[in-house]
């Protein structure tokens, strides 16, 4: 019997369509929590067929050299984002806002100043010494990537993505000088709330003067304590036709790690793809000890804890009084603590190093999530319908968990003034009403009815900016227009002009005309 290999071939081929027009990607990831997610995005183009070679340097903290889902160039050049500096920073953060008053928020400003400052330079340093390593640019640009993927968080990434001429795409939340969408989509300040004011879309005059205030305050900054460090090595390296803004909105695509069942409603653009919570997934079996602690809290549940990646421990007193609330309740806990073991500690709390977080908040016993606000867990708790009990600490967490508390979702607290009874209480609310349990799951049905996976729908469109080599038809021409042109200042002083020049000669004409029936009347007496 003769076969037909074509009907053999063509499921195989559709089961695996990627596989023959595989192309290469170069990826400069940002360490930390950031690497987390774009692991993921690297798997889900590993396994679709993809050779994916990861930039990392000397120092870092969570990017391994090895792995079998991409291949590993360690710069030889510390980024100064390991794990010894970092503790250090968000520790003396923690202990500038411990303070509580006026001068210690210009301290921390002033502390976030100097440290940006050190880290520009220390980025322009690292950039100089990989363009001018001859050796490396050469290898990069023989072996003729298809893609850039970057986190433009930090700016060295989009930086080499522009030198190197390769179609640039986006991982983002956060770009180095504000929220991703500020750098790109139309920003009415009106109802799009600026990061870190803790405002809704539904803003009174004076939170609408607030606004306005951190717009201005923000732009100031970006122009006089950004741009500057940067001006000179895009003039060098990237020409005069390049400034450091335009490098991030002449992206060819941004993957926005948000939703609207999480975000404010706000304007956008068409090359912004939305793939917020791309990283959950179904929860996954607990291993045995975990399963068992678990099944252990009977009727009355779990709650897990985590600061995220970087905070792995608090301040002594606390720690006690975290633990001696728990320590209070009849659920058992989970906390993720890399501390000293706190005094207060009671016997239904479990310390770990580290959990398999997504799959403990998909576990049907977890009755609530204490978490810092870090855009992950949010998500993974909105995807599997926990509510949460927040303790915004720095960067983005405040406003991420207001966001939360704004849809009834869960419940935030000042963990610098906080004590044990205010926490207790706090746990005792999130678990007692049951308002906060329905609104999460609301939002979770929500986020999931979507008809495309946001991972599935992200590696489309990375492989569509390969396949076209960009996507300049998505891209607006804004980026290349200077702000007067922007914003239709030099139309509007136009507009001005004709009109002044209309009523002033409807002006003359009028006052001829008054000074002429003057002349007639006097003549007729």
């Amino acid at each position: 019997m003769k076969m037909n290999w074509a009907w053999v071939l063509l499921p195989l081929c559709l089961l695996c369509p990627s596989v023959a027009n595989a192309g290469k990607v170069l990826v400069w990831p940002v360490d930390g929590s950031h690497w987390v997610n774009m692991r993921v995005i690297i798997e889900g183009l590993h396994s679709r067929g993809h050779q994916v070679v990861v930039l990392r340097p000397s120092d870092s903290w969570y990017i391994k050299e090895n792995s079998p889902f991409y291949t590993s160039i360690t710069l030889d050049i510390e980024a100064g984002f390991d794990e010894e500096s970092t503790k250090k920073y968000v520790a003396d953060l923690l202990r500038i806002q411990r303070e509580g008053n006026a001068w210690t928020q210009f301290k921390l400003e002033m502390e976030n100043v100097y440290l940006a400052t050190e880290f520009n330079q220390k980025t322009c340093e690292m950039l100089e010494r990989v363009i001018e390593n001859k050796d490396l640019i050469g290898s990069l640009l023989d072996a003729k990537y298809d893609l850039f993927l970057t986190d433009p968080a930090f700016p060295g990434g989009v930086f080499l993505g522009h030198y190197l001429k390769l179609p640039l795409v986006f991982n983002v939340r956060w770009t180095y000088h504000g929220e991703g969408h500020s750098a790109i989509a139309p920003t009415p300040l009106s109802y799009v709330p600026l990061t870190r004011t803790e405002l809704s879309d539904k803003m009174t005059f004076p939170e609408r003067v607030i606004n306005v205030g951190a717009f201005l305050l923000e732009q100031f900054y970006i122009r006089h304590s950004i741009v500057p460090h940067f001006t000179g090595l895009i003039e060098k390296y990237l020409g005069p036709d390049t400034d450091y803004l335009s490098m991030f909105t002449a992206a060819d695509l941004w993957l926005m790690r948000v939703d609207f069942v999480f975000e404010f409603p706000r304007p956008t653009m068409p090359n912004v793809v939305y793939m917020g919570g791309f990283q959950c997934k179904p929860a996954k079996p607990l291993p045995e000890d975990l399963e068992q602690f678990v099944q252990s809290s009977g009727e009355h549940g779990v709650i897990i804890m985590s600061l995220g990646t970087l905070i792995g421990e608090l301040p002594h007193d606390l720690a006690d009084a975290i633990a001696a609330a728990f320590a209070k309740l009849p659920q058992k806990v989970i906390w993720r603590y890399k501390g000293e073991r706190p005094a207060t500690l009671g016997n239904n709390t479990l310390l770990v190093e580290w959990m398999p977080q997504n799959d403990l908040l998909g576990h049907p016993k977890i009755k609530l999530f204490v978490a810092h606000g870090g855009t992950n867990g949010v998500q993974e708790a909105m995807y599997h319908g926990v509510p949460i009990l927040g303790l915004p600490l720095i960067f983005d967490q405040p406003d991420n968990l207001f966001r939360i508390q704004v849809r009834g979702a869960g419940k935030n607290i000042d963990i610098f003034s906080m004590n044990e009874e205010i926490f207790y209480q706090g746990v005792q609310e999130v678990l007692t009403e049951p308002s906060y349990s329905m609104n999460m799951q609301r939002l979770s049905r929500l986020h999931r009815d979507t008809p495309v996976k946001p991972l599935d729908n992200a590696l489309f469109w990375i492989e569509f900016v390969m396949r076209h080599k960009g996507a300049a038809h998505l891209r607006t021409e804004s980026y290349r227009m200077p702000w007067y042109s922007y914003y239709s200042v030099d139309v509007m002083l136009f507009l001005m002009t004709i009109a002044l020049l209309v009523l002033f000669f409807v002006i003359k004409v009028l006052s001829s005309c008054f000074r002429l029936c003057c002349k007639r009347k006097v003549k007729s007496d």
